[in-house]
């Protein structure tokens, strides 16, 4: 997997294999660490290797996709985090349920 800079994200379109760091990710999604980190510990999104220390930590590329979902439902539906970890896994579940039906 390679990693991929915020410059590199083309109209939201990210390759499944690509890797972001956690200060890459903080800063493509806007938000500071430590409001990552709550995602993170909500299980919305998940380091590929725990293992590592935090400041290893790399994302796939849906992570970001799934953290400015996170954003958005909280700021226009003022949902809180858990209501939105809630929701983007339905959402996910949908996704799956219509390409099974393709």
């Amino acid at each position: 997997m390679q990693i991929v800079k915020r410059e590199e994200i083309v109209e939201g379109i990210l390759e499944e294999n690509a890797l972001f760091s956690l200060e890459e990710l903080c800063r493509s999604c806007r938000l500071p660490l430590e409001q990552l980190l709550e995602i993170v510990d909500e299980g919305i999104i998940e380091p590929v290797d725990y293992q590592q220390t935090t400041t290893s930590w790399q994302f796939a590329g849906n992570s970001v996709v799934r953290v400015r979902t996170v954003i958005r439902l909280q700021r226009d539906l003022g949902v809180n985090l858990a209501g939105a970890a809630l929701a983007v896994e339905l959402l996910d579940e949908i996704k799956v349920l219509r390409a099974n039906l393709l």
